[in-house]
């Protein structure tokens, strides 16, 4: 009876967990399809390869460049034809997002990044200081890249990055 008992328990929590993991599944599509339809702009579950970086970002995944390659190489058709189909960036996005793959870097160290380059600590950084460190060291920023950045880290009355401001702009709480 006591073991029994064990079983029913035991069946009762794995069909909770299917059940939850089937909503969690479903969330996580919805999530992917939505950020992918913002870029299909034919409407026919395909977007431009070059849009796959700024949809995989937007679901808060950071890849280097070459990571990036190395995903579009996995979704692309056999022969490249400069579209990827939702259908095969769907589980490969599934699988990153439930992985925790290309997470985003803390808070802090961000923080402690651009507090290195702000040798004079005043608190912020001239876009073309900022511009000059990240197309000239490290993984350069294609120039797409840096106007991107941009748009978002300048405050438009000042023309300056207040990179306190910035980094928790550009942190976000993952869902997953």
């Amino acid at each position: 009876s006591t073991r029994y008992d064990l079983y029913r328990v035991l069946h009762a929590a794995l069909c909770l967990f299917a059940i939850c993991s089937e909503a969690i599944v479903s969330e996580l599509h919805k999530r992917i399809s939505s950020a992918f339809d913002v870029f299909d702009h034919e409407s026919n579950h395909t977007v431009d390869v070059r849009e796959i970086g700024t949809i995989i970002r937007s679901l808060g995944c950071f890849p280097t460049e070459a990571q990036l390659h190395d995903v579009i190489a996995e979704i692309e058709e056999e022969e490249p034809t400069g579209f990827i189909r939702f259908e095969r960036f769907l589980p490969t996005m599934s699988r990153i997002l439930l992985e925790h793959r290309f997470r985003p870097v803390p808070e802090d160290l961000l923080l402690q990044a651009f507090e290195v380059l702000d040798q004079q600590k005043r608190g912020h950084l001239d876009p073309e200081e900022l511009t000059r460190y990240l197309t000239q060291e490290g993984e350069p920023f294609t120039q797409e890249e840096m106007e991107e950045m941009l748009s978002a880290a300048v405050d438009p009355d000042k023309n300056l990055i207040f990179y306190k401001d910035f980094v928790s702009v550009m942190t976000v709480d993952d869902p997953w």
